[in-house]
């Protein structure tokens, strides 16, 4: 299949499989006597597996490592497992700085009369830091 049909089938853009080819995450096609790339089904599942892998948050560099690893022999089950524990530790890690910054806005948010002038604006002054730390 042509570029056009493999981005369509994976839900992105041409450029994106341009993209993933130039970063080495999908195999290279190869051209048919116009020139246009041709996608196997190899690459369409790697291509597939890509766009799976960033739905569940993994960056391009972990998107990598996984290929790697999921292409050495030696590897098992526990050592994929293991980098799922790992994304999930980053993730709650993520998660529970959100919610740190989430507060600390909950907080700025209701110091502020929501009227007034703006150079009286006690979330202004906060993130001016005239007022001390935001926490």
């Amino acid at each position: 299949m042509k570029i056009g049909e493999a981005a369509k089938k994976a839900g992105i853009s041409v450029e994106a499989v341009r993209f993933y080819e130039k970063q080495g995450l999908i195999g290279i096609p190869t051209r048919n006597d116009s020139g246009y790339r041709v996608y196997s089904p190899d690459i369409m599942n790697q291509l597939l597996f890509v766009i799976r892998a960033k739905e569940l948050g993994f960056s391009l560099k972990e998107i990598k490592e996984l290929l790697l690893l999921r292409n050495s022999p030696n590897i098992t089950c526990a050592d994929i497992k293991l980098q799922a524990e790992k994304k999930i530790a980053a993730i709650e890690s993520k998660i529970y700085d959100l919610e740190l910054i989430k507060k600390s806005l909950i907080r700025l948010t209701n110091s502020c009369p929501g009227a007034g002038a703006i150079k009286l604006c006690p979330i202004l002054s906060k993130i001016d830091n005239k007022e001390g730390e935001i926490k």
